[in-house]
């Protein structure tokens, strides 16, 4: 397998400095806003986009970390999934949730996310923001905020690597030969 790096350390700190902007944007600030970061890597995102939000908007922003694994569509074909924390700090009824992810793909991942949502409370509106849209949807999901697209062919693999998880920040494609 050959990696072939899409973005590095800058590219991805850029790419979320100008997503966080685009979300002050659409919102009008960050009032009733709450960033919502699925497990794992989304997670590590979402706080860094708090963060950047905070820092250009200054006010703090709740930032929830949620966990999809027993509301994906294939739960019962996966061997034993293994279940994260969710941590809901605030209500989210009635708030904007800005629901991050690292990658968006099939959308699978991103209707679990929501059916998890639903759990807590009705939020007003949810909105999608993505480091890394890749194409090849299975659902009409469509990201409201995007660090970069990147066409990809099927046999390949995004791989997002973050400090929190990984030791780097890069974002990389595997070919997987046969």
């Amino acid at each position: 397998m050959a990696d072939r790096q899409i973005m590095n350390d800058q590219d991805i700190r850029r790419a979320l400095a100008r997503v966080a902007h685009e979300i002050l944007e659409r919102n009008r600030g960050v009032e009733d806003l709450v960033i919502v970061g699925i497990h794992t890597r989304g997670v590590h995102l979402a706080r860094r986009l708090a963060s950047n939000l905070s820092e250009f908007e200054g006010s703090e922003v709740p930032v929830a970390d949620l966990d999809i694994n027993l509301y994906r569509d294939d739960v019962k074909s996966r061997m034993s999934p293994r279940i994260r924390p969710t941590r809901m700090p605030v209500d989210i009824q009635g708030k904007k949730v800005v629901l991050v992810d690292d990658v968006l793909f099939t959308g699978r991942t991103v209707r679990a996310a929501m059916d998890a949502l639903n759990d807590f409370g009705r939020p007003q509106q949810v909105q999608l923001a993505i480091l890394l849209d890749r194409g090849h949807r299975e659902l009409p999901i469509r990201a409201d905020y995007v660090g970069q697209n990147v066409p990809t062919a099927p046999d390949e693999v995004v791989r997002v690597r973050l400090v929190e998880t990984d030791g780097i920040d890069e974002v990389a494609i595997v070919r997987v030969e046969e």
